[in-house]
Parts: structure tokens; C-alpha cells; sequence
């Protein structure tokens, strides 16, 4: 397990080991919420880099439901 702590401007420093695993970059945005006293580091990520993410996964036009297909 590895520790940080926080600054006197409550500023958090991701440990290397961390941030080379999850590969964070520098600059990287990310969305902070806290949940049963945990507090959670969600990156941000850009619908760029989401193209192409189910490619070969098996889903197909078919697989989506149509409004029609919805309950009321």
C-alpha cells in the first residue's frame, strides 16, 4: 500500500508508482466525488478518445434497441 499526504493548500500528489500503472499524464483532468467517506478520481475522457472502443467486441447495429423497443 502506498501513502501521500496533503499539502498546507490541500494539494494531493499521486504517488509514481501509481500514476505509471494508470498511466496518467500531465494536465489530465479528472471528476473528484466522495462516496461513504471514500473519495474517488475518475479521468476525464474525451469522446475522441473513445472511437472505436467496442470495435471487435461483438456488438452490432442489431444489438441497440430502438424507441420502439422501450417501455413507456
Amino acid at each position: 500500500m502506498t501513502y501521500t499526504s496533503v499539502s498546507s493548500k490541500f494539494q494531493v500528489v499521486i504517488p509514481k508508482a501509481v500514476r505509471e500503472k494508470v498511466g496518467i499524464k500531465v494536465g489530465q483532468k479528472f471528476a473528484i466525488y466522495e462516496r461513504g467517506g471514500v473519495i474517488h478520481l475518475i479521468p476525464k475522457i474525451s469522446l475522441k478518445n473513445l472511437r472505436g472502443c467496442l470495435k471487435d467486441k461483438g456488438i452490432t447495429l442489431n444489438d441497440l434497441r430502438d424507441k420502439s423497443d422501450r417501455p413507456l
